[in-house]
């Protein structure tokens, strides 16, 4: 049975058949910056990220599921202004819960998530619920461009609509950050 702190990324390596990195939970303020104010807090990825970079973010998609009313997939987002890869997420998204308009971008494949709930204007509220230290195997060093394997931070969080009916569940991890 998939361990809920790393789900869904534990059920994409399930069905690949691979052995989960190891990965720790850790409290928020065990996270070192600048991976603290990345990850530790009750916002949506995709702005903080993009406001971070300074760039526009778009979905590289590894793997993508569609089952039983939800939908599965296993991304990078990359930076718009120079393809740097800047998370390595899996998320299981409750594609049901969403307005028609926001099923289809999501099917789309091409929109992160949190650009979605905002441009569609999707009232909901992100919860950070395990902050992650993470050694990352080869597949996850290979999506995230890794020279070499480092420890790497993330976290698993919720996504509700404002009655706390779940929307997506997501494992987001960042890689090192790059100099300016």
């Amino acid at each position: 049975m998939p361990d809920s702190s790393t789900y869904p990324l534990s059920e994409f390596y399930f069905r690949a058949k691979l052995s989960l990195p190891r990965i720790e939970i850790i409290p928020g303020d065990a996270v070192p910056e600048p991976f603290r104010k990345l990850l530790v807090h009750q916002k949506d990825m995709t702005p903080t990220l993009e406001e971070f970079h300074k760039s526009r973010i778009h979905l590289e998609i590894l793997s993508s599921d569609p089952r039983g009313g939800y939908y599965f997939r296993e991304v990078v987002l990359r930076l718009d202004h120079d393809e740097a890869p800047v998370e390595f997420g899996a998320n299981k998204i409750h594609l049901g819960a969403f307005p028609e308009e926001a099923q289809e971008l999501i099917l789309l494949e091409q929109v992160p998530l949190g650009r979605i709930l905002k441009d569609c204007a999707v009232r909901h509220q992100t919860v950070a619920k395990h902050f992650l230290r993470v050694e990352p195997d080869e597949f996850m060093a290979r999506a995230l461009e890794l020279e070499q394997a480092i420890p790497l931070y993330g976290r698993k969080a919720v996504i509700s609509d404002l009655q706390g009916r779940p929307l997506s569940e997501i494992v987001e991890i960042l890689p090192p950050v790059r100099a300016a």
